[in-house]
């Protein structure tokens, strides 16, 4: 008899690595889902203009947390990995996070009339309580990661997720619209940090000038950099809402939800990963980071690669049957944004390891080149061709992206990729493409369920291929599976 217990007690056994990385992605797994429905019954109760008015709420919400959060949280999380002094860096960046968020908060007050979409819609007063409730959730999160307790951080983004969604839905449905979509974010982000706060083991300290200089070198680097990456994933959002209108906001950003299927793989590792790198870097384990990286980035495009695919051949179809036909129109945006998560993989971890191993100022040159080519495109591409013009810009400017930061880490380590793993995903990929055209070109794809059964057959052909095809896939897969003691779910005939 399967005992829960017994389970629970094998994934402990697991390697920290796998075991964190497990976690993560079963929580990106389970809100991915629950962001889904949630999504689309938004789209179908409140429309585009209500998902747009909310999504560039969530814009700005970004970009003021990044200043008041300067890029010390980054900071801490690295000094706090190193493992020297975790206490006093923590209380340092505490304090530097309250004085920032207080007077950001301030600046806010002051200039409340400029922000027009904010005040229209209702969100100002929302956006100051996130902020101040974030000054708060924000160190212990930084706290909780530092620590290299990824499990305990994953779950509690994850409970975070979630709850926010189980308050949205009411609140939609009662009439509350941006209001209490907002909420939802607010109150998500409390019960996460109630929850992490349980498993929060440092202590507000004494602490030096050396601290906060410490952090702040780091830091300046690294708030350029994440300032960079914001502006860069943000762009396009705020200049929808400028040169169009908020319901092509709302278009554009379900469909860069919808693509967030292709990161389940890579949002697990790169968040379990970054202490664990940083780690390696300080003992000059270099070969554990350049392994590290290559399993990453093949392990996370077993996933990007055939969701490009599939999208291609059902996209259309999705975004029909699951929002409607407004965003529907947004198919084109679809293929460019999946192909952009493709090459999301390869920037994000190059850049990702840039910083991990204490080299932000190069991170920071790449991202500003990228930021600048960004907001130029936009501009351009936008009044031409809409939403398709902001989604080649961003493929555009990520490709530039990643070209440069595998030019820069690879003047620190050798960046090696697993060219028979990449050939196993790609001829898998084709293959399940093959099928699913043919089912589509003989089936009638005339409701959701029949739909879905496209996507759980192409799937299933896709896993199986990979699993024959690729030995170290299948190895590590069997070996978890057996490690956590359910080995008989596995296919024996593989």
């Amino acid at each position: 008899m399967l005992k829960i217990t017994t389970i629970f007690s094998n994934i402990l056994k697991i390697d920290p690595i796998q075991r964190q990385s497990i976690i993560s992605l079963f929580w990106q797994v389970s809100f991915t889902a629950i962001g889904f429905l949630s999504t689309m019954y938004f789209a179908h109760m409140a429309g585009a203009s209500i998902l747009g008015s909310y999504f560039l709420f969530l814009a700005y919400y970004g970009i003021f947390g990044m200043v008041t959060d300067g890029g010390f949280g980054g900071a801490a999380v690295k000094r706090i990995s190193e493992g020297e002094e975790p206490d006093a860096y923590f209380s340092a960046y505490f304090i530097l996070r309250l004085v920032f968020t207080t007077t950001g908060i301030l600046v806010l007050l002051i200039f409340k009339d400029y922000f027009v979409d904010l005040n229209k819609s209702g969100m100002f007063a929302w956006l100051l309580l996130l902020l101040l409730v974030s000054a708060i959730a924000g160190p212990i999160s930084s706290g909780v990661t530092g620590k290299s307790k990824m499990g305990i951080r994953n779950t509690c983004e994850g409970i975070s997720n979630i709850s926010r969604v189980m308050v949205q839905v009411p609140a939609i449905y009662l009439g509350y619209e941006t209001a209490g979509l907002a909420g939802g974010v607010v109150a998500g982000v409390i019960l996460a940090a109630i929850i992490e706060f349980r498993f929060f083991d440092l202590h507000l300290v004494r602490f030096k000038w050396k601290h906060i200089k410490s952090l702040s070198v780091f830091s300046f680097w690294l708030f350029l950099t994440s300032g960079g990456v914001l502006v860069f994933s943000q762009a396009d959002t705020v200049l929808i809402g400028y040169f169009m209108n908020v319901e092509n906001v709302g278009i554009y950003r379900v469909v860069l939800q919808f693509t967030g299927i292709a990161t389940f793989s890579s949002n697990a590792l790169r968040m379990t990963l970054w202490p664990k790198v940083s780690q390696w870097g300080k003992s000059k384990e270099i070969y554990l980071v350049e392994e590290s990286l290559s399993r990453s980035i093949s392990y996370s495009l077993i996933l990007a690669i055939p969701v490009l695919v599939g999208g291609i051949l059902l996209g259309d179809r999705l975004l029909y049957l699951f929002y409607g036909t407004d965003f529907a129109q947004g198919y084109y945006v679809l293929i460019i944004l999946l192909a952009v998560q493709v090459i999301n993989v390869f920037q994000y971890f190059f850049t990702m390891y840039l910083d991990a191993l204490d080299h932000p100022q190069e991170s920071f040159k790449v991202t500003a080149v990228g930021v600048g080519a960004n907001i130029a495109l936009n501009i351009i591409l936008i009044p031409l061709i809409g939403i398709n013009g902001a989604a080649i810009a961003t493929l555009a400017t990520m490709t530039l992206n990643a070209l440069l930061a595998w030019r820069a880490l690879s003047r620190y380590m050798t960046i090696k990729l697993e060219h028979q793993s990449l050939f196993n995903i790609t001829i898998s990929s084709v293959a399940m493409g093959v099928l699913v055209g043919v089912y589509r070109l003989f089936v009638p794809l005339s409701n959701v369920w029949i739909t879905i059964l496209a996507v759980a057959l192409g799937g299933m052909v896709y896993g199986f291929l990979i699993l024959k095809f690729d030995k170290k896939v299948y190895t590590e897969m069997k070996d978890i599976i057996e490690k956590v003691g359910i080995g008989f779910v596995w296919p024996r005939w593989l």
